[in-house]
C-alpha cells in the first residue's frame, strides 16, 4: 500500500510516525511551546532527529471549545514554517480545514492537506482536486470543535464513522482523485465519547475494510486521561500503547506528539513480525 504525497510516494508497508508541530498558542498540550516560526522549525528538527517520517503542522487548534482563528492569523502562523520545513525533504502535511490555507501552503509546497472537516468547507474539494498529486487525509468529526464534546454522538460509533469516511472518499474519487491519495482518520477525540472512542481502537478492521490507509491520532488525547487518570502531560506511556495498538490492529500512519518513545516502541514491534 502507498500513499502519494504531492513529493513522495509513500511505501505504507512500514508504519510511518507523523510528528505534531503545534504553531498555536492554545493547543491542548503543548500550545505556546512551538508557536513562533524559529521555535516550531527547531522542533521540526528534533522530531526528525527522534525518527519521524512525516511533519503535520497545524497553525489552529481544534482541541474542544477551541476558538476559530481568522485566515490571515493562520497564514501568518503556518507558512513560514511551511516554507522553510520543505528543505527537511520529508513529507510535509498541514492541519487546516481553511480552502485558502490549503491553497497557499500547496502553493508553497506542502504534501499533504490534514483536514478535520473531511473537506466539507467550500471550495476544499476543488482546490485538491486542482492539485494533481497531493494527498489527503480525511478525519470524520461529529459537530463542531466549539461543542463537539459537550454534545457528542449518539450510541456506537463504528457504522456512522465507516459510512462518513466511505462517502467523503467516494466524492473526491468522483473528481478524478486517485485513490492513493487518500487516507482515512476516524477522529478519536472529535465528538465522541470515551467508550465509543475505545470501540473504534477495538473495530479497526471494519474501517481497514474501506481499502484505505488508516491515520489515528490517540496521542494525549482526554480518552487515555479517562481510563488511565494520568493528566496531560503524564500520557506519553499510554499514548505509545495506544500507537501501537492501533498499528497492530492495521493502522499505517500514526500522528503523535512523542515520537522517539513511538518510534522505539514500533522498532520493538517490527522485530517481533519479521
Amino acid at each position: 500500500m502507498f500513499w502519494q504525497t504531492s513529493r513522495f510516494r509513500l511505501d505504507l508497508s512500514m508504519p510511518q510516525v507523523m510528528g505534531i508541530v503545534n504553531v498555536t498558542p492554545d493547543s491542548f498540550s503543548d500550545g505556546g511551546k512551538h508557536d513562533s516560526t524559529r521555535s516550531a522549525l527547531a522542533h521540526c528538527e528534533q522530531l526528525l532527529k527522534d525518527g519521524a517520517q512525516i511533519l503535520d503542522i497545524g497553525g489552529e487548534s481544534t482541541r474542544p471549545g477551541a476558538p476559530s482563528v481568522s485566515l490571515d492569523e493562520e497564514l501568518a502562523r503556518v507558512l513560514p514554517v511551511v516554507r522553510e520545513a520543505i528543505r527537511f525533504q520529508v513529507p510535509i502535511s498541514v492541519d487546516t480545514y481553511k480552502t485558502a490555507v490549503m491553497q497557499a501552503v500547496l502553493d508553497a509546497g506542502a504534501d499533504i492537506i490534514n483536514d478535520v472537516w473531511a473537506l466539507r468547507q467550500p471550495g476544499a474539494h476543488q482546490v485538491i482536486a486542482a492539485h494533481p498529486t497531493c494527498g489527503v487525509c480525511l478525519m470524520h468529526m461529529h459537530g463542531v470543535p466549539q461543542t463537539m464534546q459537550t454534545l457528542p454522538m449518539q450510541g456506537t460509533a463504528i457504522e456512522p464513522v465507516m459510512v462518513f469516511l466511505k462517502s467523503s472518499a467516494e466524492q473526491l474519487k468522483a473528481l478524478d482523485i486517485a485513490h492513493e491519495r487518500i487516507a482515512l482518520d476516524p477522529g478519536v477525540g472529535f465528538g465522541k465519547t470515551v467508550a465509543q472512542n475505545f470501540e473504534l481502537l477495538a473495530h479497526q478492521d471494519l474501517l481497514l475494510a474501506l481499502g484505505y490507509p488508516l491515520l489515528v491520532g490517540w496521542s494525549r488525547k482526554s480518552s487515555i486521561g479517562a481510563v488511565t487518570g494520568c493528566d496531560v502531560g503524564e500520557r506519553m506511556v499510554p499514548s505509545v500503547a495506544a500507537a501501537l495498538l492501533a498499528v497492530e490492529r492495521g493502522a499505517r500512519i500514526v500522528r503523535v506528539h512523542d515520537v522517539q518513545p513511538t518510534v522505539q516502541a514500533l522498532k520493538v514491534w517490527q522485530a517481533a513480525t519479521v
